[in-house]
């Protein structure tokens, strides 16, 4: 009989120890994600590429604080590291005819599938935007204005991504304010137009890669700001 109660009282023990050691795991990933709230990250130093990653090697250089193309251009650059919420502060300038674009939660190995782009296009001047304009969530939703600058001006933007919500403001004007959430049908955006996804946009991932394209016209980028959210 003693026997028994004695591992009774290991047994009660151990249990014991096991449910602390559970709650402290789960309070210090509860802490840690906590923490991450609110942080700054630094993309990019204005020096070097460190935290990148060229899609094709030496296709962008920096030159006095600005990532731009090398003169053997091409391809993406990707921010190391995944990314769900945050805020993305950045300034960046066109080339004639550019065509660019800043991706986010993307897939790396597939950035026209797997993932979400903030257009970047020489569109300045046009009468009416649409989806594939400056500042718009592209093939998706167009910028409500046209407020990006002639090619050759520095343009300000602010993406704010949080769960299903993706905010752009273009030059002190909010020109997206989108709910992924709308988007539950694959090809077809809430307005009955058609867009290039496989997938509906509420449907695709919540996390992903940041990126910057190379798409055929010079593009540079400077004053890159990142916080968590």
């Amino acid at each position: 009989m003693a026997k028994v109660q004695f591992r009774r009282t290991i047994d009660m023990k151990k249990h014991i120890i096991f449910w602390m050691v559970a709650f402290a795991v789960v309070l210090a990933t509860s802490s840690g994600n906590s923490a991450e709230k609110g942080k700054n990250v630094e993309l990019f130093n204005g020096k070097i590429l460190t935290n990148w990653v060229q899609k094709k090697a030496g296709g962008w250089t920096v030159e006095n604080g600005v990532i731009g193309p090398s003169k053997t251009p091409g391809g993406y650059i990707w921010a190391k590291g995944k990314y769900d919420n945050f805020e993305l502060e950045l300034d960046f300038k066109m080339s004639k005819r550019c065509n660019s674009g800043i991706f986010f939660r993307t897939d790396p190995d597939n950035p026209v599938q797997g993932g979400f782009e903030i257009q970047i296009l020489d569109s300045h001047g046009k009468a009416k935007v649409g989806k594939h304009d400056c500042g718009a969530l592209y093939d998706a939703l167009p910028p409500s204005a046209n407020s990006g600058k002639p090619a050759g001006e520095w343009n300000h933007m602010k993406l704010t991504v949080n769960g299903a919500s993706v905010k752009v403001v273009l030059n002190d004007k909010t020109v997206v304010n989108a709910d992924l959430d709308q988007w539950t049908t694959a090809r077809k955006n809430p307005d009955g137009s058609r867009n290039k996804f496989h997938t509906a946009l509420k449907d695709l991932p919540r996390t992903g890669s940041i990126g910057l394209q190379y798409h055929g016209h010079p593009v540079w980028f400077k004053n890159l700001k990142l916080k968590k959210l």
